[in-house]
């Protein structure tokens, strides 16, 4: 499912929460919405709610991290894909295939990941310096390899669906205890409507970070494209 259509479905139920709750305090007896029935319910949603606002705050940590991780990494990958080409030109002109097709792969990644944007140009050196760039070339093309497959692994969620819907959960009974206390007048119900919105805001922005090649929030393609556009030089 998609982030905004996870913020939607998180302002649905928080929101259908708040009229349930409002609908229940219709049909309560009144001895059941006492003061001190009031301060027990008060008491178990307090414990919820602080639990909510712990797993918002990890879940949140958690996809800031994952997502500057991959920042890291992709920046990282250019950086590596860039000194893999002048390697590889410092060894002699006899690389000139091998440089294009490395720009070429660059080029169809980038394609891949950020779907839109694309440049190109020979020295002889001494064959104990081969050796050492061969090696060099060797070991960044390693690198290249396994920052390959922290990006495919980083289209993935981090957050499993079954944490979503008990978060799901917690915050409807949340919003549904405010319904039942509530006063029923215009103001209220907007402010409710806002705390609505702001929550599934939150969860959509967890959601956005979550997905670093995908929706608003994306890791950014400038490093790859400024790497694609220097190659071959």
């Amino acid at each position: 499912m998609s982030p905004p259509a996870i913020g939607l479905v998180v302002f649905a139920f928080t929101l259908g929460g708040v009229l349930a709750g409002m609908r229940l305090r219709e049909r309560l007896p009144g001895h059941h919405l006492s003061d001190e029935s009031k301060d027990t319910i008060k008491l178990g949603i307090g414990l919820i709610a602080t639990m909510t606002a712990l797993v918002l705050g990890l879940v949140t940590a958690s996809a800031k991290s994952a997502f500057d991780a991959m920042d890291t990494a992709v920046k990282q990958s250019a950086a590596d894909a860039l000194a893999l080409d002048r390697t590889l030109a410092r060894y002699g002109p006899e690389t000139g295939k091998i440089r294009a097709e490395l720009k070429d792969a660059l080029g169809r990644r980038i394609e891949l990941t950020w779907p839109e944007g694309s440049s190109r140009s020979g020295n002889r050196p001494d064959p104990s310096a081969q050796r050492y760039l061969q090696s060099r070339a060797e070991d960044l093309i390693s690198t290249l390899l396994e920052a390959r497959w922290i990006g495919l692994g980083g289209s993935s969620t981090s957050i499993p669906p079954l944490f979503r819907v008990v978060l799901l959960l917690w915050l409807t009974v949340i919003f549904a205890s405010f319904g039942l206390f509530a006063p029923r007048n215009g103001t209220v119900f907007a402010i409710l409507v806002v705390c609505a919105l702001s929550v599934a805001g939150a969860v959509f922005l967890i959601t956005e970070l979550d997905r670093p090649f995908d929706g608003l929030l994306k890791v950014s393609a400038e490093p790859m494209r400024f790497a694609y556009a220097h190659m071959n030089e």
